[in-house]
Parts: structure tokens; C-alpha cells; sequence
């Protein structure tokens, strides 16, 4: 065998997809610049950059100028969004660049694995990256493991970063410091000095929604009436959804409060952001800025959203969900079988017309003889009620009397004092250990706890207030009312009835206030 001579490989540089024998051509460099925001200091520097590629590759003779591929404003941690960026590597992939120069691996990527996966593709393609501030060139054979070790480097800033963000994201918010994005939030704008402020033509809008639940439209319905109207959503579309009429209607923000870090980042590379469900603290600003919705029809409305919402269980066992906007439904109830009664399109023997029956007559198996009741005498039964208060006026008025004297009195057994003062010496002392990173699970059960108490103690304190303010809004409208109802009034049925009782040879209606009147028939 005779002997062997090595020829070393000719170590080159350029794109394969363009190489060809006996031809050295002059590189085609281009440079990748980036800012990671858009104030005016990173503006000038990202001008700054592209100046200063221009000039240093033109002034190489053994380079050609391949252009620069600048994205701006754009977070680096992934390169979903950065277009300029993703039209370089497909120029590489294309043949029509050989080399690329970039500032640092961190305005490259800060992302490990994209940062190894675009190096590695490029190198397949014999395109070199050269980083200026490492100096580093991944064609080199130190190149790929100075470039993991540097790149891990920088997916620990960008996550050290992301981190200094939520921990002054949370400070401001253990200060009151509230930032809403008022753009696509309806009702309201913000001021010179960053402040929201009401927005009277929006304002109005998210009155009408409010005003239209509690008169017992579907979420569906108001949204289509809002569409056919003209009326945009705070995104400034023409489409409204059921969803963008129900995120108004939970929103605290209309009642001049603010509950901050509802959603958290989960992963600081892909900006994934989650609901949050206890993961990470909340902070609850009250009286942030001025109220568009008092807060008695804010909580009226989350009572009916709960009482749309929950299924009902009926005497029988049965259970039963809201299934109908009209103003009877899930009041009138069985005196028999405590079933409710179900609104059905009626044709008996070529008469039609709407009736009222007991489910329980409705479903096979089950034993009941209620009657069946016109919805016009139902209608009938409410204006003999309303009649039978106004021709009896000081009775039911010193019923009513005696009624706010009770809801008063429930109210002086059940107080809030002393929640406010312990949870503030709380919420220093939980501020205290997180800084020294002691242990503070006691502190945080008992904060949920007490928090959980002066949330039940509103409500019912707000549910006490309304109920006060029914019964003296119902001895206004009686003492106010001289003459009788001639003819029936939904909104009084959905303003103060709470449920009519049927059976066999009378009614029985339950106002909200209170009261109970009887009707024969």
C-alpha cells in the first residue's frame, strides 16, 4: 500500500447554494440590528446601528453589501413577530447572503434554543454569524460552545429582566398604582396625566347594557340590539358578542374600583399570560377613579347573573336552570307540588293561545294536578295586587315600616369592624417575611379568610341597602299613585315581585320588599 497524503480542507466561507469551482467572490454581508423598545433613546440607537453596519461592511473590499434587516420595538425573547428577521433567514435560505454580523447575541436572540437553532441552520448552509461584542464567529471551532454558554447567558437576563418587570408591576400595585389600557375599555379615556376619566358618549352605552340586564334581556339580545344600532365595542368593532356584553357587566372597574394581576405570564420566553386563579397576588384598589355604575346596580346585576346561572333545585328534587327572559319566569310557582310553571305556546282544540304549567304535569312520571293558568289572568292577578296596596295604603305602609325596622336591625348584628384595621397589619407584616423570605402561609390563610368575610359583609351589606331602598321606593310609588291600574306593567312585575304562588282557588304574591297579598281566583 503505498503512502497517504492528507490534503487538509480549504476552509470557506459563503453560501453554499451559490458556490461555485474556481470562484471567490466577494461576500455578501448583511447585518441584523434590533431595539427592544420605542422610546427616543432606542430610537437614535437603532438609527445609530444601522448607520454603523452600513459603513463597516461597505468599507471591507472583500465584502459586498447585502442590506440590513432592522426590526424595532420588538421583543427579542422569541422570533414569532420579528418580520425583518425572519426575511434574513429566508434571503440565507435563498443564496442571496453569506454572512451575517449582528451587535450581540442577546439583539440576536435571547432565547437559547432559537438562538442554537437558527446558528445551526445557517451553518448548515456554511452562512457564519458573526456577533461584534462576544466576538465571536459560530464558523469557528470554539464558536458553538462559546455560543451555548453565551446564550444561556442571555435567556437568564431576559428572564432576570421579566422578573425585575412583574416585581415592579406588583410594587406599584401594593401602592395603588393602577394602569388600565383604556383603549379597548368602554366608557372611559384617560386625561393628561394618564388618569381614566369618563367618557360620556361610552359611559352612556354601558348604562344601557346594565340597564337592559336587570330588565331581563339575554346577554345575546342587548348585544344585538347594540349591533343593529351602530353602537361600537371599546375596540372601536361593529360586532358585538354575548362574551364583550358579559366582561362589561363583571367588570369593577364601573364602579370605580380595580382588581389588579387578574392574568400572570406563566413563561417569559412566549409571553403566554393565564387566568389568575390564586397562582400569584391580587391587589384590590377601591375608589381608583370615578364610577360610570353605582355599586347597588353593580351587585343587582351579579345577583341576576348568579340567578341566571344557578340551577335551581324545585320541591321535588328536580333541577331546574333559567331558560326564558320573560318576566314570569322562575316566579310563579306551584302551591301544590313547589314545582315552577313553564310558559307553553298553547293549542287546545283549535284555541290558541300562553299558558302557564306546573313542570311537573310536563314530565312523564310525576304526579301533580295543578291547574293550568292563562298568561293573561297571571297578568290580571298582578294588577289586582298593585291595586289592593293602593286601595289600602296605610296598612301596607306601616307593613313596609315595620319591614325597614327589621332589615335594620339584621344590619347593627352583623358589622365589619375591626376586618379593615387587622388586615392592614396584616398585609405589613406578609410585605415583611416575602422581603425576608420567611414563611407567611399562616398570614396568607388568614387574609383570604378575613378578605372572604368583608367580601360576604359587603354584599350583604349592599343587599341590605337595596332591600331598603325597594321598600321606600314601593311607599313613594304608593303614597305618589292616586289612581288604580287599569291595565298590567312588566317593568313593575321585574322591579318588585319576587314570586306568585298558585293554587287551587287563589294566588298568592311575594313582593321583593317584603309583602304578601292574596288574590282570590
Amino acid at each position: 500500500m503505498g503512502n497517504v497524503m492528507v490534503i487538509p480542507a480549504k476552509r470557506q466561507v459563503g453560501n453554499t447554494a451559490r458556490m461555485r469551482d474556481n470562484e471567490k467572490p466577494k461576500l455578501r454581508v448583511a447585518a441584523y440590528c434590533r431595539v427592544s423598545t420605542d422610546s427616543d433613546e432606542q430610537a437614535t440607537s437603532y438609527e445609530a446601528q444601522v448607520e454603523h453596519y452600513t459603513e463597516f461592511i461597505q468599507k471591507n473590499p472583500e465584502w459586498e453589501f447585502a442590506g440590513i434587516y432592522a426590526d424595532d420595538g420588538i421583543s427579542g425573547t422569541n422570533t414569532k413577530n420579528r418580520d425583518e428577521f425572519n426575511r434574513m433567514i429566508e434571503e440565507c435560505e435563498a443564496g442571496n447572503i453569506d454572512m451575517i454580523i449582528t451587535k450581540s447575541i442577546s439583539r440576536f436572540a435571547r432565547n437559547t434554543l432559537d438562538c442554537l437553532k437558527y446558528i445551526r441552520q445557517l451553518k448548515e448552509k456554511n452562512i457564519p454569524v458573526f456577533f461584534e461584542k462576544e466576538a465571536i464567529n459560530t464558523m469557528d471551532a470554539k464558536g458553538e460552545v462559546l455560543i451555548t454558554i453565551m446564550a444561556s447567558l442571555a435567556q437568564q437576563e431576559s428572564q432576570s429582566l421579566s422578573q425585575n418587570v412583574k416585581l415592579g408591576l406588583q410594587f406599584r400595585y401594593q401602592n395603588g398604582q393602577v394602569q388600565v389600557n383604556h383603549n379597548h375599555f368602554l366608557g372611559y379615556t384617560k386625561d393628561a396625566d394618564g388618569n381614566l376619566i369618563i367618557d360620556p358618549e361610552q359611559a352612556e352605552v354601558v348604562k344601557r347594557i346594565y340597564r337592559e340586564y336587570l330588565e331581563g334581556s339575554s346577554m345575546d339580545k342587548i348585544a344585538a340590539g347594540l349591533e343593529k344600532d351602530g353602537i361600537l365595542t371599546g375596540a372601536g368593532k361593529t360586532k358585538w358578542w354575548a362574551s364583550t356584553v358579559k366582561k362589561i357587566l363583571t367588570n369593577e372597574k364601573y364602579i370605580g374600583d380595580a382588581l389588579l394581576q387578574k392574568t400572570y405570564t406563566t413563561d417569559f420566553l412566549n409571553k403566554t399570560r393565564v387566568k389568575n386563579n390564586g397562582i400569584v397576588p391580587q391587589y384590590y384598589v377601591e375608589g381608583n377613579h370615578e364610577a360610570i355604575i353605582p355599586k347597588d346596580i353593580y351587585l343587582q346585576v351579579q345577583e341576576e347573573l348568579v340567578r341566571r346561572r344557578v340551577v335551581k333545585t324545585s320541591a321535588n328534587g328536580k333541577k331546574r336552570s333559567y331558560s326564558c327572559n320573560h318576566c314570569f319566569a322562575q316566579i310563579v310557582v306551584c302551591g301544590d307540588c313547589g314545582e315552577m310553571f313553564r310558559r307553553i305556546h298553547w293549542n287546545n282544540r283549535g284555541c290558541k293561545s300562553i299558558v302557564w304549567r306546573c313542570i311537573s304535569r310536563l314530565e312523564p312520571g310525576l304526579e301533580c294536578h295543578a291547574r293550568t293558568v292563562n298568561e293573561t289572568i297571571l297578568e290580571d292577578v298582578v294588577v289586582q295586587a298593585i291595586n289592593k296596596l293602593l286601595g289600602d295604603k296605610s296598612t301596607y305602609q306601616a307593613q313596609l315600616q315595620q319591614n325597614i325596622a327589621k332589615v335594620i336591625r339584621e344590619a347593627q348584628q352583623t358589622t365589619a369592624d375591626g376586618i379593615d384595621e387587622r388586615l392592614q397589619e396584616l398585609q405589613k407584616e406578609l410585605l415583611k417575611k416575602a422581603n425576608n423570605k420567611e414563611a407567611y402561609d399562616e398570614i396568607a390563610d388568614e387574609i383570604f379568610k378575613l378578605r372572604e368575610q368583608r367580601q360576604q359583609n359587603t354584599v350583604d351589606t349592599a343587599a341590605r341597602d337595596a332591600q331598603i331602598g325597594r321598600i321606600n321606593e314601593l311607599q313613594d310609588y304608593i303614597k305618589d299613585q292616586d289612581a288604580t291600574l287599569t291595565e298590567f306593567d312588566e317593568a313593575l312585575v321585574k322591579r318588585w315581585l319576587k314570586q306568585i304562588t298558585v293554587f287551587e282557588d287563589h294566588f298568592t304574591v311575594e313582593l321583593k320588599s317584603g309583602l304578601t297579598i292574596d288574590i282570590e281566583g
